[in-house]
């Protein structure tokens, strides 16, 4: 069970992040109106690194409940449970919680932990 759930925390990660970079595309960048215009590639590619280390942890939750020995599953449980509670976090601060992203990254949070 330890090991579906980890697979369900890394595959909502995936899906949240890739819904991230689409809505950054389609929503935000497409909108948005920075200068100069080397401000806003910085801004755009920081946006979409989010999104692929995202993907990132992702792909390592579903691959912990697998593929990894226990200390290494832990730790990457422990470490990605902090990244994406401190997205989650912030995502509920800077948006006085009227964001439905951070909910989906706390909910992977529960996931992974719940599959410690």
């Amino acid at each position: 069970m330890r090991d579906v759930l980890l697979l369900l925390s890394g595959c909502l990660a995936v899906a949240i992040a890739i819904t991230h970079g689409v809505l950054g595309e389609t929503r935000v960048f497409a909108r948005a109106r920075i200068e100069p215009p080397a401000t806003k590639l910085l801004i755009h590619l920081v946006w979409q690194a989010g999104t692929v280390a995202w993907i990132g942890g992702g792909v390592l939750l579903i691959c912990a409940g697998w593929f990894f020995v226990d200390p290494a599953r832990r730790a990457t449980i422990l470490v990605l449970a902090v990244v994406f509670a401190s997205a989650a976090l912030a995502n509920a601060w800077a948006t006085r919680g009227r964001h439905y992203g951070w909910m989906g990254m706390a909910l992977v949070v529960v996931l992974a932990l719940a599959g410690l």
